[in-house]
């Protein structure tokens, strides 16, 4: 083997060793934010149903209020959020560049786009059900337990999925500001030093991601789609 041919697969394995480490760090990023993000999204949505017209605890002012702070969070472009909060995310995890940092600006542009997903699933429901289950004395939070999530399960997994594929997105984007990951990679070995094969390989890379968790979302709900 020559010096030429050692030296191209020295740098290959090196490039090869960057895509790992940067697609470890996006699914450490995806996975942390998709979960934060469905913990309280999912109370979220609720809270917009049942304090909607027509539902439990009807309260149109609360609902108003909710509703318009929820629209305007969701409104911010995913790079203007990122920036703005830098000194909210660096009181909250002590830095503002890095991976760890990443998860907050992801989380909170993105529990708001969940909440409203959560809350049009649940409006699937047929009034029939809950208006069933009301005459058989089942309290408010035991409708939503029992009937309103069961039911709108299947709207609810497509609906997670969709939002852990747009987690992945703002991931990458994350990395025009030194967020790690398979963004700051294409930024910074891809475009700022013309390689071509790095920024084919995180987009191909990024591309299997969205597929995979695709192809999940959609045998959950076919599993869990009763109907």
């Amino acid at each position: 083997m020559n010096a030429s041919s050692f030296l191209n697969f020295d740098a290959i394995s090196r490039i090869g060793g960057l895509l790992f480490d940067a697609s470890l760090e996006t699914l450490y990023m995806v996975f942390i934010s998709s979960a934060v993000c469905i913990i309280a999204g999912v109370p979220l949505g609720v809270i917009l149903l049942v304090t909607s017209k027509g539902y439990f605890w009807e309260s149109p002012r609360f609902y108003n209020v909710l509703a318009a702070v929820v629209n305007a969070l969701r409104s911010i472009p995913f790079i203007i959020l990122m920036v703005a909060i830098i000194p909210f995310t660096k009181f909250v995890v002590g830095t503002s560049i890095g991976t760890t940092a990443a998860i907050v600006p992801l989380t909170i542009g993105t529990i708001p786009f969940i909440g409203r997903l959560v809350e049009t699933s649940l409006r699937t429901v047929p009034h029939g059900l809950i208006e069933a289950a009301e005459s058989m004395g089942a309290t408010p939070w035991q409708i939503v337990r029992k009937v309103l999530i069961p039911e709108a399960m299947p709207e609810l997994i497509q609906n997670f999925t969709i939002t852990v594929i747009v987690i992945i997105g703002f991931s990458a984007m994350a990395g025009t500001i030194g967020g790690g990951g398979l963004g700051d990679l294409a930024i910074r070995y891809g475009y700022m030093r013309f390689r071509a094969d790095v920024m084919i390989s995180t987009v191909v890379i990024l591309i299997a991601m969205v597929q995979i968790v695709q192809w999940i979302g959609d045998y959950l709900t076919r599993r869990c789609d009763h109907r």
